[in-house]
């Protein structure tokens, strides 16, 4: 099963952690938590514009993958009853350590979000950030998403875009450089971008996903992974409609 395979990929190390990427620092300690949440920030700083934390105070919030606990914590601090679910142990413990490394508390599940555990109309607010386009079953993630919100109630998140520079790279070095130019965009994803099944999508596939919802909004964005090894000038020029992430905000 594709999910099992996934989870796999993930419990060797939640994202955004890798030494490469925060320096060496001692797992779970002040400087190791901060080092993760200078360097998201760094790389994705139109995450706060997105999710807009501050404006939940108060409300109910589950998170969908809350892989290093980076965002969920931006939600604690924000005030937000907060809710999470990880498909892998490693995930669940990194942000229970990161919480109580800073006093806040969450009511987290390992759990596979194909099938959430919560009744309906529970939630205000839920918040899945680059994490749907790896389950085996997006679509399923969505409609459970649609369950647990309460009439009214807002989906944030995130999820990549096949038509973006990103995925040209993938598919030059992984098809095109490789003497298989006849591999699709979605093979060379599926394949070679993170854990195997990785999905991405248009932004007309995505209004069709959450085609059930009353209200839909979508916003591709460039990122340092459409950039990277462009010349500036060039990388500054791109159009958003190629961008590698594209945010959502939708009604139930």
């Amino acid at each position: 099963m594709i999910n099992e395979v996934v989870r796999q990929y993930w419990e060797r190390e939640p994202c955004g952690t890798n030494p490469l990427l925060i320096g060496e620092s001692t797992p779970y300690t002040l400087e190791w938590f901060s080092a993760i949440e200078e360097r998201r920030y760094e790389l994705e700083p139109f995450i706060h514009a997105v999710a807009q934390f501050t404006r939940h105070h108060g409300k109910k919030v589950l998170e969908v993958g809350v892989g290093a606990g980076t965002d969920h914590l931006q939600w604690a601090r924000a005030g937000a009853e907060c809710y999470g679910v990880d498909l892998t142990d490693a995930a669940i413990e990194t942000t229970k350590r990161r919480l109580a490394a800073y006093g806040f508390d969450s009511s987290l599940h390992r759990i596979d979000a194909e099938l959430l555990p919560f009744a309906d109309d529970t939630f205000d607010v839920t918040y899945s950030w680059g994490v749907i386009h790896h389950a085996e079953h997006p679509e399923r993630i969505i409609q459970e998403i649609g369950r647990v919100l309460k009439p009214g109630g807002l989906f944030i998140g995130m999820m990549y875009g096949r038509q973006s520079v990103q995925a040209l790279r993938l598919w030059l070095r992984h098809a095109l450089l490789k003497g298989a130019p006849f591999r699709s965009f979605k093979d060379v994803l599926w394949h070679h971008m993170e854990s195997i099944g990785t999905k991405a999508y248009t932004v007309p596939e995505l209004r069709m996903m959450f085609r059930d919802f009353r209200e839909f909004q979508a916003a591709p964005i460039i990122t340092p992974y459409d950039r990277r090894w462009l010349p500036v000038w060039l990388g500054n020029m791109l159009p958003a409609k190629l961008g590698w992430f594209i945010t959502l905000r939708v009604l139930k």
